[in-house]
């Protein structure tokens, strides 16, 4: 009886929380929303947003030339995307897209229809989640040949016992891509965020674009306005003039927030897609009480005292600079036509970060 009231009592808690975090949504939208925010879309969360999807994409008899450049609202492009959260192994989705020969290795990919309009470069921060990686790449794939895109997979993997650093991870992925081809155009993207919409085009643009505006586990709204987490774009150009991504931040969140600021400092204003393209499934998991380190790594020899110093960053302790150390694997070459192994190229190595 006493176990029946507790799991009573726990499901109504759920609920009021749920009411609670949404009414706590929505008067911060209303306080701090009053006019167009950089958004493509008012987010005004009592208009209907179907209304609100004015981008025209191109019709189904629409022809476009080999010499041209790909449109970006193709007729392939059809909005809502069946979604599978089943698990499925690596060897499954080797199989899957084996039989494309027009997928290279490390899951490298270009139209021969049209000039694609952008080079991306997907980088993945990844420890620990092989039964996410294939439910992403399953959705992802697909959509972005729906959507004519040159692009790339870069998992950056770290390993050991220190902390987590997902914003160090994709500093260390973009230095390892840049090596690889000149990418014009970065995803930065969570393994455990599944988008929703293939018309959410995973292009850049003149300023900074968020993608996953509208996560499930939100409730489908956004948390605040400065929210830039999940899926980011930028241009290389705009990602080496904010000097990348914090590499203060250990354990889990707080480097997306620094993120936007340091794109707000560089005079630059955040786009988001407009509608429902911007929603995403968020696959279930938990960060394993992974405390949050600021300016401090697990190894307390090496401290990070200054957040915006990224991509060279200095490290300072007892007066004097040192060498930090971050055990990762390049582990960017996902797919391969003679099979598939989440492989260490090149090897084991610590990321030696210094002046």
């Amino acid at each position: 009886m006493m176990q029946a009231q507790g799991i009573l009592i726990r499901d109504n808690m759920r609920t009021i929380g749920a009411q609670v975090y949404e009414q706590v949504v929505r008067s911060a939208y209303a306080k701090r929303n009053s006019s167009v925010n950089d958004s493509d879309y008012p987010l005004d969360l009592n208009h209907s947003e179907t209304f609100l999807q004015t981008t025209t994409f191109l019709p189904e008899d629409f022809t476009y030339f080999a010499n041209h450049t790909c449109p970006e609202r193709l007729p392939s492009m059809k909005g809502p995307i069946a979604i599978n959260m089943s698990e499925i192994g690596m060897d499954a989705i080797h199989e899957l897209f084996s039989k494309d020969p027009t997928i290279k290795l490390g899951g490298h990919w270009k139209p021969s229809d049209c000039i694609p309009r952008w080079k991306v470069a997907i980088l993945i921060p990844f420890r620990n989640r092989h039964e996410h990686l294939p439910v992403l790449l399953r959705h992802l794939i697909p959509m972005l040949q729906r959507q004519r895109l040159q692009f790339a997979f870069y998992v950056v993997e770290q390993v050991g016992t220190q902390p987590f650093n997902r914003a160090m991870l994709f500093n260390v992925g973009f230095q390892e891509a840049m090596k690889d081809l000149d990418w014009d155009c970065l995803i930065f993207h969570d393994v455990d965020h599944i988008p929703e919409s293939d018309r959410n085009y995973y292009g850049c643009g003149q300023m900074p674009r968020h993608f996953a505006t509208k996560l499930d586990k939100y409730m489908y709204l956004l948390p605040y306005t400065e929210f830039f987490g999940g899926v980011s774009g930028l241009t290389v150009e705009q990602f080496r003039k904010i000097n990348g991504f914090p590499n203060a931040f250990w354990g889990w969140g707080g480097e997306d927030d620094d993120l936007w600021n340091r794109v707000q400092n560089a005079g630059y204003s955040v786009s988001r897609p407009e509608g429902d393209a911007g929603k995403y499934k968020s696959i279930p998991h938990h960060h394993r009480g992974e405390v949050q380190f600021l300016g401090r790594s697990a190894g307390e020899s090496c401290f990070r005292l200054r957040a915006e110093l990224s991509l060279a960053p200095r490290v300072v302790a007892n007066g004097r600079t040192q060498e930090c150390h971050m055990e990762i694997q390049d582990s960017f070459r996902i797919l391969t036509q003679n099979g598939y192994s989440l492989a260490i190229v090149g090897g084991s190595a610590d990321v030696q970060q210094r002046v």
